[in-house]
């Protein structure tokens, strides 16, 4: 808990606080994921193509569950891309739906990265408590699934 002048010195900004929380989240698993050579960003995107492996998904699929732009997403494949640990795939139904699949040397990444992620994930749950922070991860996703707050107009 922040002392009274440090609450003070706080800016009342949401995303403010969110963002410096982000910053402080990706230090620990960026940390943790060093020694795989990933990203906590690299490491999120194999993780969701693991969970999806019995259906891969299309750009925009994996844009939308990872709630990033298309463009963004590209920037994040490219490396995965050229490492052999991902693969872009041409849809049996449609030739121009390109799916994206973790490849076997991705699949083998992702398993490694999974360990050194538990770590992170356990630090963080040590320090933060459990309970606390299986709430905060439920506030984090409701808020990532509200499209409301995608933009201003309603």
């Amino acid at each position: 808990m922040p002392s009274r002048s440090e609450a003070a010195d706080e800016s009342p900004c949401n995303a403010t606080a969110m963002r410096k929380a982000t910053r402080r989240m990706t230090q620990l698993y960026d940390d943790a994921l060093a020694r795989t050579g990933l990203r906590s960003t690299q490491y999120a995107i194999l993780e969701e193509l693991h969970r999806q492996a019995d259906a891969p998904p299309t750009m925009g699929e994996l844009a939308e569950k990872l709630v990033l732009d298309r463009s963004a997403l590209g920037h994040n494949l490219r490396p995965l891309e050229r490492d052999g640990l991902v693969a872009l795939v041409a849809g049996d139904d449609d030739r121009r739906r390109r799916h994206v699949v973790l490849t076997t040397t991705g699949h083998a990444k992702f398993a490694q990265g999974r360990q050194a992620w538990k770590l992170a994930q356990d630090r963080f749950n040590h320090v933060f408590g459990e309970s606390a922070a299986t709430k905060l991860r439920a506030t984090l996703l409701h808020i990532a699934r509200d499209e409301r707050l995608a933009t201003l107009t309603d």
